[in-house]
């Protein structure tokens, strides 16, 4: 076993020269270049997950679903070749304050390995009589600066690095699948490849978000409730130009009582209501003032107290005015299956609206008064609403052997 003392500190960063093919390059060609060739929209809008996220069947809603799954389904496995290191035994290693590459040069060189650092520099540590074998050394260093090694038996290099790729694994079931999926969007992770075959995620980490993955499986490990948001997103036109829609009269039309609560954000406001307000009747009391023009649904799952995220333009036309709109959700359940959500609609440009809704299983709850001028500035008094019902769904661990969840 190794033994020793190693400390980090900050690493100082220098900018890197750039070569002069480099500045050429960053001179001549930009990113937001409109001559620029890129992948046509038709290609980049193939997604695999609208079959399942983009369906909503508002006749037959389960409010509370219970979804079995193996305790041993979540793994997580760094891809890629790494060879064992050689059997070499380190005794009494000690470097003052270095950079890590440096630190693992100094290593390597003596056992007659080639390093490979590809994104130094690392941060600066110091150690204190090291020993053990090579490859436990080597380990405390790359864990002490955060970054990962890869050995190459054949060519006998020694490649580190911040990042490493990742797949992990979870049980077969779509909708833990989706809620995992929902998290690391909501965390703002969105470089991963889903396979649905083998109900895996692959995705390049750093030690801190692998970390914030692992502590996401620890989580479904241990928790056993998911809530699930089932959205309509459409928008409405006043059949008069002059006029905005009267959704006082709301109360004329259906019981009161009908309407739970009502909340005011800094833009729209937010409604609670019994199922007697549900999305048919919704739209039937819209269309006796305005014209109803669906842009999307669709649905998203969040893990008991964290974020998550629904883009909508997944599950909306490519020429929708509401593409680069996405909810963003945080929920939890409480007492007597209460649950209290708090929920953002964002826009490409930054965040519209944010509200705290707190309701009842059964309840719907709907934002409403969003003005259509933050997609488009022809239409003054249109507004787009969005229609949602919480679901929960309780995972249930078991040790049979079971059949895909869908």
């Amino acid at each position: 076993m190794a033994v020793g003392i190693i400390a980090a500190c900050a690493p100082k960063e220098k900018p890197r020269e750039l070569t002069l093919d480099e500045k050429i390059v960053s001179e001549t060609i930009l990113p937001q270049d409109p001559n620029m060739i890129r992948t046509p929209k038709g290609a980049s809008s193939l997604d695999l997950e609208s079959p399942l996220r983009c369906y909503v069947n508002w006749n037959t809603q389960e409010m509370i679903t219970t979804i079995p799954y193996n305790v041993k389904a979540f793994n997580m496995v760094r891809n890629g070749k790494n060879d064992m290191l050689p059997r070499f035994e380190v005794t009494g290693f000690t470097f003052a304050t270095m950079p890590a590459e440096k630190a693992m040069y100094k290593l390597t060189k003596e056992a007659g390995i080639k390093l490979v650092a590809k994104d130094a520099p690392y941060a600066s540590i110091s150690a204190e009589n090291l020993r053990g074998e090579l490859s436990e050394v080597i380990g405390m260093i790359a864990d002490a600066a955060e970054i990962y090694y890869a050995y190459n038996a054949e060519t006998k290099t020694l490649t580190i690095s911040r990042k490493a790729n990742f797949s992990l694994y979870v049980p077969k079931s779509r909708p833990i699948l989706l809620a995992l999926l929902d998290v690391l969007r909501g965390s703002g992770i969105t470089d991963v490849t889903t396979d649905w075959a083998d109900y895996s995620v692959t995705f390049e980490a750093d030690f801190e978000l692998r970390n914030k993955i692992n502590k996401l499986v620890a989580y479904f490990e241990d928790n056993p409730t998911l809530i699930a948001f089932d959205v309509n997103v459409f928008r409405i036109y006043p059949y008069s130009a002059d006029d905005d829609i009267e959704w006082q009269d709301l109360l004329k039309t259906f019981d009161f009582g009908t309407i739970k609560t009502t909340k005011t954000g800094v833009i729209g406001r937010a409604l609670t209501t019994s199922n007697d307000l549900n999305i048919s009747t919704l739209r039937s009391f819209l269309g006796q003032q305005a014209m109803v023009i669906p842009v999307a649904e669709g649905k998203f799952v969040v893990p008991n107290l964290w974020f998550a995220r629904f883009d909508i333009g997944k599950c909306s036309a490519r020429d929708s005015l509401e593409t680069g709109l996405s909810v963003l959700a945080k929920a939890s359940l409480e007492h007597n299956n209460r649950i209290f959500s708090d929920i953002t609609l964002e826009a490409t440009n930054g965040q519209i609206t944010q509200f705290n809704v707190r309701s009842r299983i059964g309840e719907n709850f709907m934002i409403i008064g969003i003005p259509n001028q933050i997609f488009d500035k022809k239409s003054p008094k249109s507004e787009t609403v969005v229609f949602m019902v919480p679901r929960i769904i309780r995972t249930l661990k078991t040790n049979k052997t079971l059949q895909n969840n869908r």
